[in-house]
């Protein structure tokens, strides 16, 4: 999931390289915080936020056969 993430958000972003995915294990959820460049939050949040709802999306169905709730947190 992690490297999913990664790679979507490497995509969309003008500083592929200040990307980082961290995981945070839960008892039934599994967290993972993206954190991005600040000139890029806008390219990750999208307008209204339907950027950042069309990840989550792609990894709630990724995650579908993990048993797991995967939760997306967007850090500054």
């Amino acid at each position: 999931m992690k490297e999913l993430i990664s790679e979507i958000a490497r995509a969309l972003v003008d500083n592929p390289e200040q990307v980082v995915v961290t995981e945070v294990e839960g008892g039934q959820a599994l967290i993972l915080e993206l954190k991005v460049a600040k000139e890029d939050m806008g390219k990750i949040i999208g307008k209204h936020g339907r950027t950042a709802q069309a990840i989550r999306t792609v990894l709630n169905a990724a995650s579908g056969k993990a048993k797991k709730r995967v939760i997306l947190e967007i850090l500054e």
